[in-house]
């Protein structure tokens, strides 16, 4: 496994500014684009509202910290394992995130007996078959950072970097969800069929 060992063995450069603006700039547009994440916590935001949407905005949080030190760890030491396990990944997820679509399309504002449904788990679990931010992690590192210093301690911050901005882009998510809350109470239905929408486009950008 010669890239393995090219991993390990590279010393550390000296980043050019334009390689870290330019990795800069690939995160935020990767975080502030519609995905998985940020469309759930959009719809959970006009529909449950801030205050019973809360679990689940903390568990997508958690989740994309979680599946980018992951990320971190695997462009490290598994990298010659990725061609395989993205393929299967990438299938899993489509799967769950058309599943997403569906009960999108159909679901109606909450009622009061509705509210345990926004969980932490739910907005947690999701991050983890939500393929748009693994390949989010492993290209931003691949691309622009192990070139210069494939440490495990560069490779962790960096991803530290981009779960943050990641955390930020649905954080303006949910905020313009709370803009719409009354209008989403008015047109829900049409709403819910574009953020549907926009997830099976999610999903034929992961298969095509």
């Amino acid at each position: 496994m010669p890239h393995l060992l090219y991993f390990k063995q590279e010393v550390a450069k000296k980043m050019p500014v334009y390689i870290i603006g330019n990795f800069l700039i690939y995160c935020v547009i990767n975080a502030f684009t519609p995905g998985p994440g940020n469309i759930l916590a959009l719809n959970t935001v006009t529909n449950y509202g801030w205050k019973k949407g809360k679990p689940l905005f903390f568990g997508i949080f958690a989740g994309y910290y979680a599946v980018q030190i992951i990320c971190a760890f695997f462009v490290y030491e598994v990298s010659a394992f990725s061609p395989g396990l993205m393929h299967i990944l990438k299938y899993v997820g489509a799967a769950y995130i058309l599943y997403l679509a569906i009960h999108i399309a159909i679901s109606r504002p909450a009622g009061e007996e509705r509210e345990k449904s926004a969980s932490f788990m739910k907005g947690f679990l999701l991050q983890f078959v939500n393929v748009k931010i693994y390949m989010f992690g492993i290209t931003a590192l691949t691309g622009f950072i192990v070139d210069y210093n494939a440490s495990l301690t560069a490779l962790l911050l960096s991803e530290l970097v981009i779960a943050t901005i990641g955390t930020i882009a649905t954080s303006a998510w949910i905020g313009g969800g709370l803009l719409i809350q009354k209008i989403y109470l008015k047109y829900y239905k049409v709403i819910n069929v574009v953020l549907a929408l926009t997830l099976l486009e999610c999903v034929y950008s992961i298969l095509r």
